[in-house]
């Protein structure tokens, strides 16, 4: 592939940190790493001029809200940076001809399903996240943009400390009581996985509208299983107090698993089961011990 000037938004979130380590890997391309205080996405004109400053060829998109509970409270601050700021974005790619690379959620469906979800499955959002994720995507996909796709992921994990595998190590740590919800089934998702996935696989969109493609670790299990999973590679056995999911503080979809056969098609790509890839994550990352 030949030298590219790439845009990374959201540089400090989970997705966005996992790529700036993996592009050291692409010495060949420019990358562009900026986080919210650093380029304001929902500033049409600001943004357009930075874009324009920097000769951008490709952005990866991975500013989001995802505080799924906080955005029922925030829900002006969600819709601006999950739809508003990705319609910005999508004009100014459509304008000057860039390559968009968006990353969305498992979050626009309804879980409603007993098998898991196909690009083209009915979406039906049961929270104001998943709403405003969805909005973002329509917006994109209104614009055709070439060579250009939507990458809709799962139960995302990193070495940053927002995220489920942290609450379960920080809990067993301070000793805390472990309730963990026992009807919500997914596929967790280590955010190493998806960087070095949409790096690789950059030469090789080449689609003549936006194109939507789901990318998870393989395997389904429960969120009570991926704690126990968690705990066992941490190396303590305490009890976990099971909840349902009636009791949590916001909606949210009880299955919620991506079908990965048109990615795996389309890209040549093997998908690593969830539990190898968080043996793998416990590996990398000793510091969590």
């Amino acid at each position: 592939m030949t030298s590219k000037r790439i845009l990374v938004t959201g540089s400090d979130g989970q997705l966005g940190n996992a790529i700036k380590s993996e592009s050291l890997q692409y010495n060949s391309h420019i990358f562009f790493f900026k986080n919210k205080n650093q380029l304001d996405i929902s500033n049409f004109s600001l943004l357009q001029n930075e874009i324009k400053k920097m000769k951008v060829d490709i952005i990866i998109n991975c500013a989001a809200y995802t505080n799924v509970a906080q955005a029922e409270k925030e829900k002006q601050t969600a819709n601006i940076v999950n739809n508003i700021a990705v319609e910005n974005i999508a004009k100014i790619c459509s304008k000057e001809n860039i390559q968009l690379i968006h990353i969305s959620t498992d979050f626009v469906f309804d879980g409603k399903k007993e098998s898991p979800y196909k690009e083209n499955d009915q979406t039906n959002p049961l929270n104001y996240y998943g709403f405003t994720k969805l909005e973002g995507e329509k917006r994109i996909l209104e614009k055709k943009l070439k060579s250009s796709i939507i990458i809709r992921t799962s139960w995302l994990y990193s070495k940053q400390k927002n995220n489920f595998v942290y609450k379960i190590i920080n809990k067993i740590k301070k000793n805390d009581r472990l309730n963990v919800v026992l009807d919500e089934f997914g596929s967790p998702t280590n955010s190493d996985n998806v960087a070095s996935f949409i790096l690789e696989i950059l030469p090789y969109i080449n689609n003549t509208k936006t194109e939507i493609y789901n990318f998870s670790n393989s395997g389904i299990c429960s969120r009570i299983e991926f704690a126990e999973e968690i705990m066992s590679l941490f190396g303590e056995s305490k009890v976990i107090e099971p909840i349902f999911s009636s009791s949590s503080d916001v909606i949210r979809p009880r299955f919620s698993a991506l079908d990965l056969s048109k990615t795996k098609i389309k890209f040549a790509v093997d998908m690593i089961d969830w539990k190898t890839s968080l043996k793998s994550f416990f590996k990398k990352n000793k510091n969590l011990c």
